[in-house]
């Protein structure tokens, strides 16, 4: 699903209703019968035993409300609408539509201060249509008063379209801003809307259709696109009933070293969770026990390792070619280390690849000052770098704003001819002339070690299996954050570990296969 900006959405407006001749009433009667819908199918148990406050703004997002109010009041919902200020000062649309709702003898009240409002509101849900997806700045005076007093009436809020008070492009507020528990953007969802804090002031978000064709939003080219749940369900590989392990893939992982086995793995642990059908591990000999005893139903192999310092040496690259020969993919990187002769190793080993791969971790700060090797490797790959990973790899510093973040991830991946995944709250992947995604799963429990390695031997996995390196990618950062979400609702953030992630994983595929 594409992701728009602000201006993104005036010119798609603009273009349906001066060019497709769509009128602008029309797609505001959509908006508004479509959000009332969608609250009498998703959030009313008995519509005819519920009150409904429409808190109304002067522009096209208060004529918004005044559709909802309208198709509301029609289903047996007992509503009341409140609108800022006099009437005179409406926009066209939300005049035409105030009128409307005042001919179906919709209960409305001026506002002109918030001493004029109930102290306590008596109402089952506040739907927020104050300000839309052109505001900007900081609401001052009543706009202020107002956000704030729904904000502290302990009821449940719906934004149309954004939260009243949130910057549509960047997440931020630079003031007062409605807290949402749900939220219904109009036609696209809004970049701001998945960016911190915009993500936390969204709730629950349900984008709503108002009936602007596909291909009005296919004339301006939108790099900026959302994973969603049904993409990722369409995405998995089938797995067929009377197949066997090797229908479902062969990965290899190169990864650990003295001290850091458990990125190893877990890697592996995630790999094998994610349904690949036969996993082999490649260590430093002098881990090999150590891994073997944490791994029942991986295997591994004992690779030539630096004397003393448990690292992979640089023999031990034609052992790592040899079993790349009977294996479909490879993983690179989780806790190997930057060891001299490690580093020439995975240096030699990415320049002549012949093997869809994912590198991460050490993989990633093994290839600093190397961009010319990824840039001319034979396979296919997809880079999973932090911020401060990809700093190093690149020599470029990750901007704040998400929207300058996402450019430049997938100006990146462009020159790098690779899938590129910036780990993050929301994690980016683009792919070479394509699309930069945002990824709308995970929490701050995930801020914790090894969730990464976690996030690499799923993507491991998904190569295995055959499925192309963005769609691996994206299923794979997708689902990650799902099961994170999953553990932490049920051990809470603070207590998350990586492990959870993995341990959760059954429970999230459950769930995304159950989707049709």
């Amino acid at each position: 699903m594409k992701l728009v900006t602000a201006e993104q959405m005036r010119a798609i407006d603009a273009e349906a209703i001066q060019n497709r001749g769509i009128p602008g009433p029309q797609l505001m009667e959509n908006a508004g019968r479509g959000i009332a819908e969608h609250i009498i199918d998703a959030l009313l148990e008995t519509p005819q035993d519920t009150t409904v406050a429409i808190f109304c703004g002067k522009g096209n997002n208060g004529g918004d409300g005044y559709v909802v109010a309208r198709h509301l009041l029609e289903a047996g919902v007992d509503v009341h609408v409140y609108h800022l200020g006099p009437v005179d000062k409406l926009s066209a649309d939300a005049r035409l539509n105030y009128d409307r709702a005042s001919k179906m003898s919709v209960p409305m009240t001026e506002v002109g201060q918030v001493g004029d409002l109930p102290p306590v509101l008596e109402c089952d849900l506040i739907v927020d249509a104050v300000f839309g997806t052109g505001f900007e700045g900081a609401p001052r005076g009543l706009s202020a008063e107002l956000i704030d007093y729904m904000n502290v009436q302990d009821i449940p809020i719906l934004a149309v379209d954004l939260p009243s008070g949130l910057n549509a492009d960047t997440g931020q507020a630079e003031g007062a801003v409605v807290e949402a528990d749900y939220c219904c953007p109009l036609a696209l969802p809004k970049v701001g809307l998945y960016v911190s804090p915009g993500r936390e002031l969204s709730g629950t978000v349900a984008t709503i259709p108002i009936g602007i064709p596909d291909d009005v939003v296919e004339v301006f080219d939108i790099r900026t696109a959302l994973i969603t749940p049904e993409d990722v369900a369409d995405m998995l590989p089938y797995r067929k009933p009377d197949a066997h392990k090797g229908d479902f893939g062969r990965l290899f992982i190169v990864a650990g070293s003295m001290g850091m086995t458990g990125a190893a793995s877990m890697t592996a642990n995630a790999a094998n969770r994610s349904g690949c059908g036969l996993i082999k591990l490649g260590c430093p000999r002098s881990q090999q026990p150590v891994l073997a005893a944490k791994l029942t139903e991986v295997m591994t192999c004992a690779l030539p390792d630096v004397a003393k310092r448990g690292a992979l040496a640089l023999r031990a690259l034609g052992e790592i070619r040899a079993y790349l020969q009977a294996h479909d993919a490879v993983v690179i990187g989780p806790g190997m280390g930057t060891h001299r002769e490690t580093r020439e190793m995975v240096r030699r080993l990415v320049g002549k690849l012949d093997r869809p791969a994912i590198i991460d971790a050490d993989g990633l700060n093994n290839l600093v000052e190397g961009l010319d090797i990824i840039r001319e490797c034979p396979a296919p790959l997809v880079l999973t770098p932090h911020p401060g990973e990809f700093a190093r790899l690149t020599g470029r510093s990750v901007p704040d704003d998400f929207l300058a973040r996402a450019e430049l991830v997938r100006a990146t991946a462009d020159e790098l001819d690779v899938v590129m995944v910036l780990k993050g709250s929301p994690t980016l992947v683009a792919e070479p002339g394509g699309s930069c995604y945002f990824n709308q799963t995970g929490n701050s429990g995930m801020a914790t070690g090894g969730s990464g390695d976690v996030l690499s031997g799923m993507i491991g996995s998904f190569l295995a299996q055959g499925m192309e390196p963005l769609e691996a990618a994206l299923c794979g950062v997708f689902i990650h954050g799902f099961a994170g979400d999953l553990a932490a609702e049920a051990l809470t953030e603070r207590a998350l570990v990586a492990e959870d992630i993995t341990r959760y994983l059954p429970t999230a595929f459950g769930i995304i296969e159950g989707i049709e």
